[in-house]
């Protein structure tokens, strides 16, 4: 169930499932219940529950869950915010069934929420695309300071469903009960943060309806790479593995690129090679060991080492600097028609002349991954702005790789359209350096032969199950150590798929 529905695809799967034959009041009550389940559970009977209405399908779907609460012997408030007179269709079945059950609806503008053991928030649907403002607004602030424990119907009131974007204002949520799959706005910030706890419920929409949408979109997760994950085999090599080169930095700024290196052959590539300027040979040749080691004086020794057609990709930016010789050595890369990762430096070297970069993608024959933190997007991209999942896809078929636009919220997009959103890295990830072991094990998944989203989409994977193995207190080099214990504990789960 890792797709992701936006809003506009889960009322077109709402449609498909009424054509099934299920009634939209069947699918509203299901959903009603599947709050009255987790809210039941958050509060002893006979206390005060308030449920906050509007007037469309989420406050139908209050309004059930305001009725089965009353039935179970809670003291419910049921607060409308709009006017009774505009709610229609399922809604309005669910508002009869919720008056006939004997629970009296309040105007919400007078209900004080801080009386109330437990908020339901059915104000507001998902599709949300304007402001919250005036009394509304008033409202949910008025909740958020109530210090009482909320539940959200689908979404908290005032977040994008589509994006995770915070509309004006939005419900402060410590549960969210949502229905058939989650939306982008589950996973993306700031979204995520106000979503709290998150309980999916199926409501009767058959998974058959998932053909007729195409979802592009989906959280990244094993079933997205485990079937082109390279297992090795008995019988192979370390060629066989394939081999990377890193590029590194001059003398005094190597160690992102041998952080990169590591990475690249802990995640299992046969072999790795770090390029390095001949004034920073003898520093790498300390730090290494299973690294192998080539002279890299321009970019004429970068194209004669990648004449050797036994490497099969390619990684440059971390501490190579941002300047014309970055420039160079990335067209001699790209030309050479290598599968590459180009991360850092790599990419602002870029900055003033975007279009040559991508011009040089697009001509070559290898999958490329770019990586680029929201700084580094802006500089080519220009500002991601609040909707970084439509800022990435964009960026990957305006310039013809897979971006890997990173953060807590880390968004990989192919030029094709396909999506994922990461949801397992843990906070102590920002740390100085962890950006380029992601891009190493993307490096090493490519040697081995994945594609560039799908290495791409294992590799920020790998990397948020890295850190979080590892826990607190990690630094950049520690995220490999993470690596093999969360290796054997996926192996056996991808051979199954």
């Amino acid at each position: 169930m890792n797709e992701l529905l936006t809003p506009q695809e889960m009322a077109r799967a709402d449609a498909l499932a009424i054509h099934c034959g299920i009634t939209g009041i069947e699918l509203m009550e299901n959903a009603g219940r599947a709050v009255f389940d987790v809210a039941s559970h958050l509060v002893v009977p006979g206390r005060n529950v308030m449920v906050l209405c509007g007037t469309g399908n989420n406050g139908g779907d209050g309004f059930i869950a305001a009725r089965l609460l009353h039935e179970s012997g809670f003291k419910v408030i049921a607060a409308i915010a709009g006017n009774e007179a505009s709610i229609k269709g399922d809604a309005a079945i669910a508002f009869r069934r919720m008056r006939e059950s004997g629970v009296v609806p309040v105007d919400a503008d007078e209900v004080e929420p801080e009386r109330a053991a437990l908020i339901i928030d059915a104000l507001l649907g998902a599709g949300i695309d304007r402001p919250v403002t005036g009394r509304l607004a008033a409202l949910i602030s008025r909740v958020n300071g109530s210090g009482v424990r909320i539940v959200a119907v689908d979404l908290p009131s005032g977040i994008n469903g589509a994006n995770g974007a915070v509309m004006g204002i939005a419900v402060q949520a410590h549960h969210t009960v949502t229905f058939f799959r989650r939306k982008p706005g589950h996973l993306l910030y700031p979204g995520r943060h106000y979503c709290g706890e998150i309980t999916l419920a199926q409501i009767g929409i058959p998974a058959s309806v998932l053909s007729g949408l195409a979802p592009k979109v989906f959280a990244n997760d094993r079933r997205i790479w485990g079937k082109s994950f390279p297992l090795p085999q008995a019988m192979g090599h370390k060629y066989d593995r394939g081999h990377a080169l890193v590029l590194s930095g001059p003398q005094y700024r190597t160690g992102a690129a041998r952080l990169a290196a590591q990475a690249a052959l802990r995640i299992g590539a046969g072999l790795v090679t770090l390029a390095s300027p001949v004034c920073a040979m003898a520093e790498n040749a300390a730090h290494l060991t299973e690294i192998m080691l080539r002279e890299m004086s321009n970019d004429e020794s970068l194209r004669a080492l990648l004449s050797d057609q036994r490497f099969r990709a390619a990684l440059a930016g971390p501490g190579g600097g941002a300047d014309a010789s970055m420039r160079g050595k990335v067209a001699v890369m790209l030309e050479a028609g290598r599968s590459a990762v180009l991360d850092a430096d790599a990419l602002t070297a870029f900055a003033e002349e975007p279009e040559t970069l991508f011009g040089l993608i697009a001509a070559s024959e290898g999958d490329v991954v770019m990586t680029p933190h929201a700084g580094e997007f802006a500089r080519l991209f220009g500002n991601q702005g609040s909707d970084r999942l439509a800022a990435a896809r964009e960026a990957a078929a305006r310039s013809s790789a897979t971006i890997i636009l990173k953060g807590g919220d880390t968004v990989i997009a192919a030029p094709d359209g396909r999506t994922t959103i990461n949801e397992n890295a843990p906070p102590w990830l920002a740390t100085a350096g962890s950006g380029d072991v992601l891009a190493g094990l993307a490096c090493g998944l490519l040697a081995q032969g994945m594609t560039g989203f799908e290495a791409a989409c294992c590799a920020v994977w790998i990397h948020g199950a890295a850190a979080a193995e590892f826990g607190p207190g990690l630094i950049a080099g520690d995220i490999e150590k993470g690596v093999p214990a969360v290796m054997q504990a996926l192996l056996p789960v991808i051979t199954q798929l």
